[in-house]
C-alpha cells in the first residue's frame, strides 16, 4: 500500500512541477507593452523614426530576447524602410501561443521567399542583442529581438 502512495505522490509532484514550469515559460514573465518608439537604422548610419499604429507587444525583464511586437505601417513608414539597412540574418523568435498576432514561422518563411523584408531597427538595443523589424508590402509589420553574434567574439 505504501508503494502506491509513494508512486501517486511522485506523479502529483511531477505534475505540479510541470505545470509550474509551463506557466513560468509561457505566462509568468511576459508583460504587455502598450507602445514602443520604433526606429530603423538607415544606410547612412543614422536612425529614422518609424510611425506605426495598432501596436501590440510583449516583453519581459527576465531576458532581452522576449520582446515581440505586431503593428501596422502606412505608406510613408513603408517608404522609410526603403532607406533602412537590410538585416543580414533575420531569425524571428517564437512567441507564446497566446500572443496570436505574431507567427514566427510565417514571418520567417515570408522573409525567406521575399514576401517580407527584414531590416535592422537598433543594433545592440541590449548588449549583444539587435531589434529587427519585418514588414510586408500591405503594411503588416513585426518586431523582435535576436542575438547579433557580438558576444561570441
Amino acid at each position: 500500500m505504501s508503494g502506491k502512495i509513494i508512486a501517486i505522490a511522485i506523479i502529483m509532484i511531477t505534475a505540479l512541477f510541470a505545470a509550474g514550469l509551463w506557466y513560468a515559460q509561457t505566462r509568468a514573465y511576459f508583460d504587455p507593452v502598450d507602445a514602443a518608439d520604433l526606429e530603423v537604422s538607415t544606410t547612412t548610419g543614422a536612425r529614422s523614426a518609424l510611425a506605426h499604429s495598432d501596436f501590440r507587444g510583449i516583453d519581459a525583464a527576465s531576458s532581452p530576447l522576449r520582446f515581440r511586437a505586431c503593428f501596422r505601417l502606412d505608406r510613408a513608414a513603408l517608404a522609410v524602410l526603403d532607406g533602412a539597412v537590410t538585416h543580414p540574418d533575420p531569425t524571428p523568435l517564437i512567441a507564446p501561443d497566446w500572443f496570436d498576432c505574431y507567427d514566427a514561422r510565417a514571418i520567417g518563411e515570408a522573409i525567406a521567399t521575399g514576401a517580407a523584408r527584414a531590416v535592422l531597427s537598433v543594433h545592440d538595443i541590449h548588449r549583444g542583442v539587435d531589434r529587427v523589424i519585418a514588414a510586408f508590402p500591405d503594411g503588416r509589420a513585426f518586431a523582435w529581438h535576436q542575438l547579433n553574434g557580438t558576444l561570441d567574439q
